[in-house]
């Protein structure tokens, strides 16, 4: 079982970076590694007794100036939407966006997926630095759909004091079903 736990450690993450620079091959998405197989390493590890969660303390940075809520996010959108038409060679946001929608929704897929990996391994302080990620890259997603925060906040007012069981028996639509793209 450990030898299983330690092959598995050494090939998860390595394989998802990887997979995460090659972007696009031959025009069709790099397959990302599945949340199923990140989850069945991280119990492998845990079963092996080399994966424990950390004890440290969690510290939170302390904040740059008074921040209510979504005000930060509401800067980041202005700060990518700032960018959306920049210089590539000069701007993240803008060589993301370049390179279209299969991309941006490709790099916000791999960060949630390192959002789940610190999040199952119980590292907290890893856990906000890729959460920040995925926010970011949530944004950047925004961004290139032409959604703005304010259509999603209110959404999210609309919802709030609801039970989510309630919310979504009260749909009038079905469901959306999941799509994968081709």
């Amino acid at each position: 079982m450990a030898k299983e736990a330690k092959k598995a450690v050494k090939t998860a993450k390595p394989k998802l970076k990887a997979k995460a620079k090659a972007g696009l091959t031959k025009g069709k998405p790099a397959k990302l590694l599945t949340g199923a197989k990140v989850l069945k390493a991280v119990k492998l590890l845990k079963a092996a007794q080399l994966l424990k969660p950390k004890k440290a303390a969690f510290a939170a940075p302390a904040p740059i100036a008074p921040i209510g809520g979504a005000d930060v996010l509401d800067r980041l959108y202005n700060v990518v939407m700032s960018r959306r038409n920049a210089d590539p060679e000069t701007s993240h946001s803008a060589r993301l966006l370049s390179r279209g929608t299969m991309k941006v929704a490709q790099k916000f897929g791999e960060e949630a997926v390192e959002c789940l990996i610190e999040a199952v391994a119980g590292d907290k302080v890893k856990l906000v630095g890729e959460s920040a990620d995925v926010l970011y890259h949530l944004l950047v997603m925004w961004v290139d759909a032409g959604i703005e925060p304010e259509a999603v906040w209110a959404e999210l007012r609309r919802r709030e004091g609801t039970s989510g069981i309630a919310e979504k028996a009260a749909r009038k639509l079905p469901a959306p079903t999941t799509r994968k793209i081709p």
